[in-house]
């Protein structure tokens, strides 16, 4: 059975206040360690109020700290709103820490609004523009130190210098990325759960571009879904409504908390908005476990992932907890000792 991972936003409902969504976060790592997940990874997100945490960094830390054998990364950091030196800084110090369970997962995008990105930048450099492919090679070239002679950052060593980067994965929703992992022979995780882009496309495209390299010798490719599991389908179904209003929001501009079952089962949908949140469900998979297991086979059989990594957002935190556990025996997850 395909290994799987874990993805979070620690996400903001309208009864879970943020530093609680943190707390959630940390309780659910805890969790899904002992069950057998092999990878706990968190997002980058700022100015959105469904959303607890901007910096992965942090909460890798405090979530390693708390857990015994998963690997803990982002998913991931956005590079073009920091400075390579210091995405390589963090990230050094969290492998010394935690040596063998970190990943550094690195995405393209500011991971929110215009505004916010500039307020995050305005400090940082005048580069405009798509840089990340600059930011990137500046990134590898702390690792290597291959900084030519007379070059400015020569002599600038980034600490702890006895410690490399950990595994590096270039996050995408796109062809683009999957060609440029391909490129450099880096790890290649797809955010099926939120892309337009056909997943099948983009994760067959990345194996067979593929081209070994120091930081891999084969292709790693992750394939991040939204899930949704309980007992039966009807409770599942009822849990999705959550997902399914918070979506239609989110297509709208509206990026609010996570809403209840009983808000959004009381919403007063239009036609169109019934049929978006249709549309919107090829992205969701929903169920009881052999019901998600079997709609999600298919998708796994022709892209091919190494990983499956879920992603679950629902409104009450013990039901996220019961879908992961459900999700795991169903894929035949073996627990922690």
């Amino acid at each position: 059975m395909i290994p799987l991972s874990v993805l979070d936003l620690s996400v903001v409902t309208t009864g879970t206040k943020p530093a609680a969504a943190l707390r959630n976060s940390i309780d659910l790592a805890r969790h899904v360690d002992g069950l057998g997940y092999v990878r706990y990874w968190l997002a980058e997100h700022h100015n959105l109020a469904s959303v607890a945490s901007p910096a992965p960094d942090v909460m890798i830390g405090q979530i390693a700290a708390v857990t015994r054998h998963i690997r803990v990364g982002s998913g991931g950091v956005m590079l073009p709103n920091h400075a390579p030196l210091v995405v390589a800084e963090r990230f050094k110090m969290l492998e010394a820490l935690f040596p063998g369970r970190i990943d550094l997962g690195l995405g393209r995008a500011p991971g929110t609004d215009g505004a916010t990105a500039y307020a995050l930048r305005s400090r940082l450099d005048r580069r405009e523009g798509d840089d990340f492919l600059e930011r990137l090679h500046e990134l590898i070239l702390w690792e290597t130190r291959e900084f030519p002679a007379g070059h400015p950052y020569h002599n600038v060593v980034a600490m702890p210098d006895d410690t490399k980067l950990p595994p590096i994965w270039l996050l995408g929703s796109s062809d683009y990325s999957s060609e440029l992992a391909a490129q450099v022979g880096m790890g290649f995780a797809f955010a099926h759960h939120f892309a337009s882009h056909d997943a099948i496309d983009a994760m067959v495209h990345y194996r067979n571009r593929f081209q070994p390299s120091a930081w891999s010798a084969s292709p790693r490719a992750i394939l991040a879904v939204a899930v949704i599991t309980a007992d039966t389908d009807e409770e599942a179904e009822k849990l999705a409504t959550s997902f399914d209003l918070n979506r239609l929001r989110r297509d709208r501009g509206q990026y609010l908390p996570l809403p209840s079952v009983e808000e959004a089962l009381a919403y007063p949908y239009t036609d169109a908005e019934r049929i978006s949140i249709s549309r919107n469900r090829s992205r969701l998979f929903v169920g009881n476990p052999a019901t998600v297991q079997k709609k999600l086979q298919p998708l796994i059989d022709a892209s091919k992932p190494d990983e499956l990594m879920v992603i679950t957002a629902v409104y009450d935190h013990d039901a996220r907890k019961k879908s992961y556990s459900l999700l795991a025996e169903a894929f035949g997850l073996k627990a922690a000792a």
